[in-house]
């Protein structure tokens, strides 16, 4: 699947499901826009002091970036486009939509 690291089509959503270009201190990975904890906007999240965990808006969990990179999905970046391996069914439902990034998800810029 493809999509865009910034812009309009930041995001693509699989089964309602969202995932987004990250670009962090430690490298760059597709993750879900999604906290592992309560579903609330991981692509929002701030890295905390240490550089080492990305720390949910909604409720200040801390969700290591060595983990998310770990269970980050295969992608290959080429210019502003993304594409990525979704391990989802051939006739999942998928479509890209905008989700505006942390400036810690965007190499220190807001996207």
């Amino acid at each position: 699947m493809n999509f865009a690291v910034e812009g309009a089509h930041n995001c693509v959503e699989v089964d309602g499901v969202p995932y987004v270009y990250a670009r962090t201190a430690k490298g760059s990975f597709v993750m879900p826009a999604l906290c592992p904890h309560r579903g609330g906007p991981l692509n929002l999240a701030e890295v905390d002091a240490t550089g080492g965990r990305a720390v949910c808006p909604w409720h200040e969990r801390a969700t290591s970036i060595t983990r998310l990179r770990r269970k980050g999905i295969p992608a290959v970046r080429r210019g502003n486009t993304v594409t990525a391996v979704l391990p989802v069914p051939a006739d999942s439902e998928v479509t890209t939509t905008h989700r505006p990034m942390s400036p810690a998800f965007c190499g220190g810029r807001a996207a």
